[in-house]
């Protein structure tokens, strides 16, 4: 039976219905903000057998057809997720996956489908309430509903669930996930937001959320669902046994401050139990218990023994709660590169390096709203090596471009604009070792290669990841995790920005959320690390190099009238193409008079600037250009100047002296260097070689009194 719910959100209608569209999927709904729809389904599957983990996947697809277009490129159908699919796919999991009790293990799949875009409302968020909608009325152990809403702030006013246009305007973009007593995910990116204005942006977003979960309650209320009822499955046998022979051991084994030996350790602890319980290669003892339950059984006090160490004051490498690892920065480590950075905190390392092209090699990004053009990108790598592991590499997956955009748009906000820095950049970081927040590392490596390159970056930006351990009574929040405390630990809570704010902030959990104290400390606790991360990183580049790269292409950048463009160009192209085949320069030419050149050498460079200036400003009295002599006559020569403009050059103006015939001084085809002395009412135009020639002389003579 059809039911739908709605509300007034962000001042527009938002529907949820359901009982319409696939109704033999667990759980559907179609969810509708403006004109903009998505298709959300749950699907639920008996789990495989001896799976230990919750085996969730999150698909989101944009079709074309919602937006009335077609895919571009040659083939007419949409094939592999684009960047922003799966970093929606990456929204969607992450404030659902908690909500799960941990012993559930059956195949979970949610698929979300924008089946209709209207241009102004973006669907990512809907798809993340359409996903708790969908579960609430699955027959599945959801601990939800959640809801999820986008945050702008335009001339300092939060909005809630801006539109496209508004979002062109805002200094935040911010999403929020949570249930009605707390925030579960963030995922936001500002102009240096202060951290005050970042919690009231929070909390904001929150108090609408809990009308987006009562809209899901009442959905269900209508059909009449109840929440399913889950049986948790009997306490694993070995866990007591584990407790009570390994508890100590572990303790020990864990305070071991290297990550390598620490693990080797743990292990050693773990295979004495199995060769106690299972020798010779067993796998189950004469009463029925087996070695898997042995090893989830270590597991779980092997967490236990971490969490209590963490909630006792003693971390795993013996740091205080708010104390970073050893940091080393380098610059430079890399020739022929435009710039280069490797950045360690502990045992986690980036290597970035930074390539800078011109306006042709921007990045062209395809989707359901208008097309648009990336000057600054930030890819990243996670080799297997640099956590001593070995598998095949197939391309970047989700957590490789999900990290790679978190880096990005952290430091996009201190990028110079195009006008000031005409080059197209791309970072690239490879994580050449990893224990904990290797994103965070990213933002540092980046900051310190584009410092290198010369990009004048407005600000220095470095990033920190706080983590939790809570249990009923305490808290206790840990400044730079480690990969264990990452493992073991409540939250991964990534806030990166400059001294004056916050470009980037992420927040993933394993609990079912935190509170607005919580959310203050750990801004507050970052803001102290960032600090001290950035003092320690401008101490070996203190601010953006002088100068690009010699190894870097050159840029100039000027502005013509648009209606000169075709001149420029000149018929079948072929004025720019001369210029470029005698300059060596590369010219591209933009529908608002906008001309970028770049070449291999500053000379080719501003011969090309000089030349295209020359060829499409007014002509200006008394600035001297280098013509060609168009043709002679006996009262004087005609010199083109610029393409399609010349002048007279007179007999008595070629040479400072007497000159009996023009011949005497010129030729057709000769490239003289001559001075405009006067346009008149008709737009003629009168040269002087004679000018440039006294002006020569004139400086001669005051080098010449400089050296007495």
């Amino acid at each position: 039976m059809k039911q739908t719910v709605e509300r007034e959100v962000g001042g527009r209608t938002l529907s949820i219905t359901t009982g319409e569209i696939a109704k033999q999927a667990s759980g559907c709904v179609l969810i509708q903000h403006g004109e903009t729809v998505v298709l959300v389904a749950a699907q639920t599957g008996p789990a495989r057998p001896g799976i230990d983990f919750f085996p969730l996947t999150v698909d989101y697809r944009e079709r074309f057809a919602a937006a009335g277009k077609f895919p571009g490129g040659f083939l007419k159908r949409e094939s592999r997720p684009t960047q922003r699919e799966i970093l929606t796919c990456r929204l969607t999991d992450r404030p659902i996956r908690p909500l799960f009790p941990k012993s559930f293990n059956d195949e979970m799949q949610i698929m979300s489908n924008v089946m209709s875009c209207d241009g102004v409302n973006d669907p990512d968020v809907l798809s993340i309430n359409g996903a708790s909608a969908a579960l609430c009325i699955s027959p599945v152990p959801f601990q939800g509903p959640i809801g999820a809403v986008r945050v702008g702030l335009v001339d300092g006013e939060f909005i809630l669930l801006p539109t496209v246009q508004q979002m062109e305007n805002s200094t935040l973009d911010l999403i929020v996930a949570g249930s009605t007593e707390s925030i579960l995910m963030i995922e936001g990116f500002g102009h240096q937001i202060p951290e005050d204005q970042m919690v009231e942006a929070l909390m904001f977003g929150h108090k609408h959320i809990r009308t987006l979960c009562e809209m899901q309650q009442e959905l269900r209320e209508k059909l009449g669902i109840k929440p399913f009822e889950y049986e948790n499955p009997p306490e694993n046998p070995f866990v007591s046994v584990v407790r009570e022979e390994a508890y100590s051991q572990l303790r020990e084994a864990r305070q071991n401050t290297k990550k390598a030996e620490r693990s080797a350790d743990t292990r050693a602890v773990r295979d004495a139990l199995v060769e106690k319980y299972f020798p010779n290669g067993a796998e189950v003892t004469h009463d029925g218990r087996t070695l898997e339950q042995l090893k989830s059984a270590f597991s779980s006090v092997d967490k236990k023994v971490c969490r209590d160490l963490t909630l006792e004051g003693n971390r795993l490498d013996g740091r205080s709660a708010n104390q970073l690892r050893e940091v080393n920065c380098q610059v430079d480590v890399l020739p022929r590169v435009h710039g280069s950075a490797l950045f360690t905190r502990g045992e986690t390392q980036s290597l970035a390096t930074v390539t800078l092209g011109t306006v042709r090699d921007q990045q062209r990004v395809d989707g359901l709203f208008e097309d648009t053009f990336k000057s600054f990108m930030l890819d990243y790598n996670f080799p297997p090596y640099s956590v001593g592991e070995c598998r095949p590499i197939r391309g970047p997956g989700r957590r490789e471009i999900g990290h790679g955009a978190l880096a990005e748009r952290s430091v996009q906000p201190v990028m110079p604009n195009h006008e000031a820095f005409p080059y197209t950049v791309r970072v690239i970081s490879d994580i050449t070792e990893s224990n904990g927040s290797s994103s965070m590392a990213s933002v540092c490596s980046a900051t310190l290669s584009l410092m290198d390159t010369g990009v004048p970056i407005s600000q220095p930006v470095a990033g920190i990841s706080i983590g939790l351990v809570k249990d009923e009574n305490k808290y206790v929040l840990l400044t730079d995790i480690m990969g264990d405390e990452d493992h073991f630990g409540d939250m991964d809570f990534k806030i990166a920005g400059s001294q004056k704010g916050i470009t980037g902030i992420q927040l993933d959990l394993k609990i079912d959320g935190i509170n607005e104290e919580i959310i203050r400390k750990t801004l507050d606790q970052a803001r102290e690390a960032r600090r001290e991360l950035l003092r320690q990183m401008l101490t070996t580049i203190r601010r953006p190099r002088a100068d690009v790269s010699p190894h870097a292409p050159r840029i100039a950048t000027t502005k013509i009238d648009p209606e000169k463009i075709g001149l420029l160009i000149g018929p079948g192209g072929k004025t720019i193409r001369a210029m470029q085949e005698e300059t060596g320069a590369q010219i591209d030419v933009t529908d608002d008079g906008t001309v970028t050149i770049s070449s291999m050498s500053k000379e080719g460079a501003d011969q090309a600037l000089a030349r295209i200036e020359a060829m499409t400003e007014d002509i200006k009295v008394g600035r001297i250009y280098t013509g060609t002599v168009n043709s002679i006559k006996d009262f004087g020569a005609f010199i083109e100047i610029a393409p399609g403009k010349d002048g007279l050059c007179h007999i008595s103006e070629l040479s400072d002296g007497f000159v009996k015939s023009v011949n005497d001084i010129c030729k057709v085809g000769d490239r003289l260097e001559v001075k405009v002395i006067a346009v008149d009412d008709q737009n003629r135009v009168k040269l002087s070689r004679k000018a440039v020639l006294a002006d020569a002389a004139k400086d001669t003579d005051d080098d010449a009194e400089g050296d007495d």
